[in-house]
């Protein structure tokens, strides 16, 4: 059974959508339409399915932070089940680790896609999804969406937002499929705290390292870290986190008073920070630690559905040390890119636990998504893919969240990527299960 807020649970789509058959053996995959929208570096396509219905009117726009998803999985299945879906690219380079986001810029470009779809004459509800960083994205699009600026210009906020994030177009729905703790959390999460010299990224403190076998590494198999490296750890994270948000913020103030590099800003190059999965550390080396939910919640599986603590099935990963790698390991920004995208405050109660991460200040960053449920007032779907870390993520959001439309599941075996056919199976077919309380507001017949 579903676990949802209220009985009359809103979701995101049409009565009965998911619980007709999947796909019918006429369908034939359209060809997307093309939308370039000029200069803004925003580019898409429009999946559109093989007939109009009120599904069809239902339009799922998908955006990641900084990745290519104009092919992403969900814009071809959801067409085949009748929903019109829109995939697009922000303007950020999709290298991977160039860095070179920035928040205002993504909620902008967020926007450009939503204004067009209103006014598309065959769409009456726009729904957001969100995978991995573009669930991060799109919780914070929705919560300035929903709230205006006071939703990001308070004084918890290491950099507020300006006006430029007044008027923003929301959606009707959101869905958060394995959307990580945030962008700046996720750089908090890959900070290694065995830099002790920001300027030379050769110098590592042993005692800090997740590499060290001394501190229980082992390479290629579970890492067993010792508590007492775990606590050194933590410490050092909050310590070096300390430290490079001091200096960040100093710097903003000399560029403010006309004594920085240049007259608007002046780059950063942070090592051993770069938030992309395979710098994340220690729990990514030691699968003991965000390892299971802390309740219990529907977990799709192959032959049906129960409902249990939900554990992570995930194996250990990121076994090579890019400290010492400018591209592939260093966070690579401007002063306010880093302070208005990646920054965010940790208290000295950080901890790494088997089901939570305590101690971060998530309403202190502007793409905590912990943070940005807390405004969002529309139907919010949360679904966990097993196979990682970043699931544990949806029952965190799902709690923190004040939607009285909410529901939540997991998928067992399910990779972060969304790639095998049994995951995107599962997913599909039972979300006919998830979403079969749908609020009146989104109702289609």
């Amino acid at each position: 059974m579903i676990l949802y807020r209220r009985a009359a649970l809103a979701a995101v789509f049409c009565l009965g959508a998911f619980t007709q058959p999947a796909i019918t053996s006429s369908y034939e995959q359209q060809v997307p339409i093309l939308k370039d929208f000029d200069e803004t570096g925003v580019l898409g396509g429009l999946y559109r399915p093989n007939s109009t219905s009120a599904r069809s009117r239902i339009a799922v726009y998908v955006m990641h932070a900084e990745q290519d998803y104009t092919s992403f999985v969900a814009c071809t299945e959801l067409p085949k089940r009748g929903y019109t879906t829109f995939c697009a690219n922000n303007e950020a380079s999709k290298y991977g680790y160039m860095s070179d986001l920035n928040f205002e810029d993504m909620m902008t470009e967020i926007k450009i896609g939503m204004v067009w779809l209103r006014n598309l004459t065959d769409i009456d509800k726009v729904v957001l999804l969100g995978h991995s960083g573009g669930g991060a994205m799109m919780a914070a699009y929705q919560n300035i969406a929903e709230n205006g600026v006071s939703a990001c210009n308070g004084t918890e906020k290491i950099y507020p937002c300006s006006d430029a994030m007044a008027g923003l177009e929301p959606a009707d729905g959101l869905l958060l499929l394995d959307a990580n703790y945030g962008l700046s959390t996720m750089a908090l999460l890959s900070l290694n705290p065995a830099i002790g010299d920001e300027t030379d990224a050769s110098k590592l403190n042993q005692s800090l390292s997740v590499y060290n076998p001394a501190n229980g590494f082992k390479n290629n198999t579970q890492s067993d870290y010792t508590a007492e490296f775990k606590q050194r750890f933590q410490q050092g994270v909050v310590a070096r986190n300390n430290r490079i948000l001091q200096y960040a913020q100093g710097r903003l103030k000399a560029v403010e008073a006309g004594k920085g590099m240049f007259g608007d800003d002046e780059p950063l190059t942070i090592p051993a920070s770069l938030y992309v999965g395979f710098n994340n550390l220690f729990f990514a080396q030691d699968t003991r630690y965000l390892h299971h939910t802390t309740y219990a919640w529907p977990l799709l599986r192959k032959n049906g559905t129960t409902t249990q603590i939900v554990h992570s099935v995930r194996v250990p990963g990121n076994f090579k040390d890019y400290s010492n790698n400018w591209e592939s390991g260093a966070l690579k920004t401007t002063i306010r890119r880093f302070l208005s995208t990646f920054a965010i405050r940790v208290t000295d109660e950080f901890n790494i636990k088997t089901d939570n991460i305590e101690g971060i200040d998530y309403a202190s960053s502007q793409t905590a998504p912990h943070a940005s449920v807390q405004g969002i007032h529309v139907p919010l779907l949360t679904i966990g893919m097993t196979g990682h870390y970043e699931y544990l993520n949806a029952e965190k959001l799902h709690l923190n969240a004040v939607s009285n439309d909410t529901a939540i599941a997991f998928v067992e075996g399910a990779e972060h990527t969304i790639i095998p056919a049994l995951t995107v199976s599962l997913i599909l077919v039972n979300l006919g299960t998830l979403l079969r309380h749908v609020s009146i507001m989104l109702r289609t017949g």
